[in-house]
């Protein structure tokens, strides 16, 4: 689940992109196909040099096949892994922090969160919220549990989403809709997410019930920071001097406020 993960990241930053009724369909379907023809042709020249109980018996499939075709070359193969590594970090905190500044601007994150750098014009909060969520992470050792964990919550979400749109194009069919697909394409997909969203529950229920109480925790924040408008003085005047604390130290105003 998280080989096939990324492409939707795109979507997070579509108030950046130049003509995204355009663009954003194009890059999709471009990037998943030369993506798709790489891994399939990279995995074929795995097994025609290495036997499978070669493949399973490697700690990195990619260092040995490297060693055994490619001699001293072998060496470039985790410079050029790391770079892709390197490339994906970027990308996802370019989009995800996106995310978290969009959320903010609807009234669903802190204030702090939807403002940007005087300077830069960056949404700088919204990418330091990722760094306590990066550190919970590291806290766990094993690689395997922690990737069943993230693609479980996040084809969750992805097949929901997918789901929400198929609700929408029937309640709301006046939406204006930049493009449109035939509706068996996203009742597909979602049938598929949920597929592999139950199957991964199935396969490891302690990581993935963790996912799930894990998510279920944003309903009771849903409604004590979302729905219940009734605060207490006290909790409003604290959360409005946190919020002037931290744009003097960060640096950050308004979007709106950014040119004044």
């Amino acid at each position: 689940m998280y080989a096939y993960s990324g492409w939707f990241y795109l979507n997070f930053v579509a108030e950046e992109v130049e003509n995204p009724e355009k663009n954003i369909p194009l890059a999709i379907c471009i990037s998943i196909v030369t993506v798709t023809v790489g891994y399939v042709l990279t995995n074929t020249a795995y097994f025609a040099a290495m036997t499978a109980e070669e493949v399973l018996a490697s700690p990195a499939v990619a260092m040995t096949f490297a060693e055994q075709m490619m001699g001293r070359f072998s060496l470039a193969v985790p410079i050029l892994v790391s770079l892709s590594c390197f490339g994906s970090m970027n990308g996802g905190i370019f989009a995800v922090s996106r995310m978290f500044y969009v959320a903010s601007c609807e009234g669903h994150l802190p204030e702090i969160v939807s403002m940007i750098h005087i300077q830069k014009h960056t949404p700088l909060p919204a990418v330091m919220v990722l760094y306590p969520l990066v550190i919970i992470m590291l806290f766990s050792s094993d690689l395997y549990s922690l990737l069943n964990f993230l693609s479980f919550v996040r084809w969750l979400f992805i097949g929901l989403s997918v789901a929400g749109l198929i609700y929408l194009r029937y309640k709301r069919p006046e939406m204006p809709r930049p493009f449109k697909v035939p509706l068996f394409i996203p009742a597909f997909f979602s049938f598929t997410c949920m597929f592999m969203v139950f199957l991964s529950l199935y396969s490891d229920p302690v990581n993935n019930g963790i996912g799930v109480a894990v998510t279920l925790t944003g309903i009771p924040a849903y409604y004590i920071f979302i729905v219940w408008d009734k605060k207490p003085r006290w909790f409003n005047n604290l959360m409005a001097i946190t919020t002037r604390s931290l744009q003097l130290i960060l640096k950050v105003v308004h979007a709106d406020a950014k040119d004044e």
